[in-house]
Order: structure tokens, then C-alpha cells, then sequence
């Protein structure tokens, strides 16, 4: 056997072992949703499979004190509300990046990109205060006002690359038309950028559905979301692990939908070419 063999089949063996080793954590919360309350703590493998703990996270009513169903709707309020605010105010602002250039411009965009990396822990304090103060806490306006902290600077670097890759002659051409620039932005600009906009906005509903650290700290249960309710299951005197996986399992199915859908909108994106002078 010829040594490029051997390599290729120590590679590929590598490749499974990790492969085993990183879905193993998603298998072993299956496995945990789909065992009975009285084989969850007795067995590992062995086990009568059930599909009672989803009827049960997704009856509808409240489930141990727990309504998952509402806190899954509650994520989708603030996850699409969240992302249209920052469409709304995030392509204009990544527009205006491209198009217009000024002393201190780049030093702006490096700040409000730092918003995005910045450990949300440094800001939670403060902005816990602030809502209670300004009646924000537990709502969706407070929650999805705080998501922009998560979704706004990812929206404005993206699409900032998209509009600069765009030639200005056709906005100019627009222009001598008679078209406004606020005209020319909407009916030019935004067409010609309609995959990028696809792309980034299912990244950004990716990153505020998965968001723990603000719902957990600035919602009570009104407006608390599945990253933070799946976890509820755990109190009392003997935590339900299998309704916890199975929470966990339904909560991710969205952003896992919208993760196999968004590498098309990438490719056409990314493909999408400006028209050269």
C-alpha cells in the first residue's frame, strides 16, 4: 500500500473521530429527550425510546411551571424584531460608510464593530439598571433594543462591502435622472444588494435567536426567550434532563433550518459582482 494511501485513510479516520466526537454532545441530549422519567437516571444506552418529553415541551399550556411555548414565541418576536431594526437603521448607515469617507471614518467603523466582540458581562450591569429605571426590563422592546448591540454592527460591516463593491456610476446615472439620493439608495442600491441583504439578515437572526447572556439577566418571563427557558426545567427537587434536552433540540431547529438555508444566499451573495467601469 503505497504511503499517499495510508495518509489519505489516517486522514479520513481523523475526520470520523472528530466527527463522532463533536455531534456526540447533540446525540447524547437525543438520546436524553427521548428517554422516560423512569429510565432517565438508571440507564445509558438501554433504554424504551419516547417522544413524551416533546408532547410534553410542546403541549402548549405550561409544562412544570415552565411555558416553553411562549418563551419560543417570545424568540421569534425579538429575534425578527431585532432584525429589522437594524435593517432599518443599519443599511442606511452601511451605505453611508461606503459612499462617503471622512477623517476619523474608519476609527467610527472600529467602534462600533468593538460593540460586537466586547464581553456582554462589561455592559450588563449598567444596562440592568438603566431598565429597571426606564421600565425596560422584561419587554420585548427592551430586549430587542439591546439585540442591537448583537445584530447592528454585524449588519452595517457586511453590507458596508456589499454597497462598496458597487460602481457609483449607476447612482450618479440615477442622479442626472433626477432621482433624490434617498431615491437612488432604494430603488438602485438596495436591488442590486438583495442577496447580501438575505444573507446577512439570517446571520443576524442567528446570532440574536442563540443570544443567552441578555435574556437571561433582562427578562423575568414575559419576554424571556428559549436559550433561557429551556434551562427551566432544570429546578425543583429532581430536574427533568430529558424535557431540558428536548427543549434544547426544539429550540435549535430554527437557526439550524436558517443555517443550512443561508449558504445559497452566501454563494449568490458572495458571486454577486458589481458592474466594472
Amino acid at each position: 500500500m503505497s504511503k499517499e494511501r495510508l495518509t489519505g485513510i489516517a486522514v479520513n479516520a481523523g475526520l470520523v473521530v472528530y466527527f463522532v466526537f463533536a455531534l456526540f454532545p447533540v446525540a447524547w441530549m437525543l438520546i436524553l429527550s427521548l428517554k422516560p422519567d423512569n429510565q432517565l437516571f438508571n440507564t445509558y444506552f438501554s433504554f424504551s425510546p419516547t417522544l413524551d418529553s416533546y408532547r410534553t415541551v410542546l403541549g402548549g399550556g405550561e409544562v412544570e411551571g415552565v411555558p416553553f411555548v411562549r418563551f419560543f414565541v417570545n424568540s421569534l418576536v425579538v429575534s425578527i424584531g431585532a432584525v429589522a431594526l437594524s435593517l432599518l437603521i443599519g443599511l442606511p448607515a452601511a451605505y453611508a460608510a461606503a459612499r462617503w469617507k471622512f477623517r476619523g471614518s474608519e476609527n467610527l467603523m472600529f467602534t462600533l464593530l468593538s460593540f460586537r466582540f466586547a464581553p456582554e458581562l462589561t455592559v450588563i450591569i449598567p444596562l440592568f439598571v438603566l431598565y429597571q429605571q426606564l421600565g425596560l426590563f422584561d419587554t420585548y422592546v427592551g430586549v430587542i433594543w439591546v439585540l442591537q448591540l448583537v445584530t447592528m454592527p454585524l449588519i452595517v460591516w457586511i453590507m458596508r462591502s456589499y454597497f462598496t463593491d458597487l460602481s457609483p456610476e449607476l447612482e450618479q446615472a440615477a442622479l442626472l435622472d433626477g432621482y433624490s439620493r434617498t431615491r437612488a439608495f432604494v430603488k438602485i442600491a438596495l436591488p442590486l444588494v438583495k442577496p447580501g441583504i438575505a444573507a446577512v439578515s439570517l446571520l443576524a437572526f442567528i446570532f440574536a435567536w442563540n443570544n443567552f447572556v441578555f435574556p437571561l439577566i433582562l427578562t423575568s418571563s414575559n419576554a424571556q426567550t428559549v436559550t433561557v427557558g429551556a434551562l427551566s426545567f432544570l429546578g425543583g427537587d429532581r430536574p427533568k434532563y430529558n424535557l431540558t434536552a428536548a427543549a434544547a433540540l426544539v429550540s435549535a431547529v430554527p437557526p439550524l433550518v436558517l443555517a443550512l438555508t443561508i449558504q445559497r444566499y452566501l454563494v449568490r451573495g458572495l458571486s454577486f459582482g458589481a458592474v466594472k467601469s
